[in-house]
């Protein structure tokens, strides 16, 4: 049995490393899906580099990675575009038991992030009712134009759960992001935002995921991929409702 973390980009698993860490920790099999393409091969290839290199140092094999949107053309920033294809991929490529899915919130962030939870819930509901949790990426609930928070769940989503770290581990964490060279940019404003955070929190949190919750506005007011990507809301509620219209997954489409 396996926890799989269903993520949109390359990287995102960084900000799930307590819980990487932790299932080492058990013993637990762990399993990688990032469905989102990029726009050159040669991109792709990079970054798909950086997030092996990232897994092996952690002890993860990189057998148990998947690029499912490789050659696709899911483009980042676009996997609302391709929705209804990205889950009959994700629901074949998914071959082996599976207890429990990690994937990005449901938060209003990224465009991509929120339609991989709804990938995450449709696939559960599918495999009988796993359990889903969800890790905060980055949010903009309350702060006006681009301003955003990192790491930081909305109270929407529920209690949140915490995972403690030694100094000794803050720091291995802090310094992993190394192996994202081709993300520096991204990381040198997400990274302290992050930190931030945890100094404030005095914990790793992540939140279960109510399959309720896709059926709903993530927050009240303007959601962050409005205003950063100009990717309007309805745009996105189309999209992961397409992926409700056969009932089958457990919220209610517009």
């Amino acid at each position: 049995m396996a926890t799989l973390y269903v993520l949109a980009h390359f990287d995102d698993e960084y900000c799930a490393w307590p819980l990487i860490r932790q299932a080492l920790a058990e013993g637990r099999e762990q399993r990688f899906i990032h469905v989102v393409d990029y726009r050159t091969p040669a991109l792709a290839a990079q970054r798909l580099s950086e997030t092996l290199a990232f897994l092996k140092a952690h002890g993860i094999p990189p057998e148990h990675e998947l690029h499912l949107g490789g050659g696709k053309g899911w483009q980042d920033g676009q996997l609302h575009r391709h929705a209804e294809a990205a889950y009959s991929a994700l629901r074949v490529a998914v071959t082996w038991p599976v207890e429990r899915i990690v994937c990005p919130a449901w938060e209003g962030g990224h465009p991509d992030h929120d339609v991989c939870a709804a990938l995450a819930v449709r696939l559960a509901a599918d495999l009988g009712g796993v359990p889903v949790d969800q890790i905060s990426l980055y949010q903009g609930k309350g702060l006006p134009w681009i301003f955003y928070r990192a790491s930081t769940p909305i109270s929407e989503n529920g209690p949140s759960r915490e995972v403690r770290l030694k100094f000794s581990e803050w720091m291995r964490w802090l310094t992993a992001v190394s192996a994202f060279p081709s993300q520096l940019k991204a990381w040198s404003g997400l990274l302290p935002a992050m930190m931030a955070a945890y100094v404030r929190q005095g914990a790793f949190r992540y939140q279960a995921l109510d399959p309720a919750r896709i059926g709903m506005r993530p927050h009240a007011g303007k959601l962050l991929y409005e205003t950063m990507f100009s990717t309007p809301y309805p745009t996105v509620r189309n999209a992961v409702d397409c992926l409700a219209r056969d009932g089958k997954a457990p919220w209610t489409a517009a």
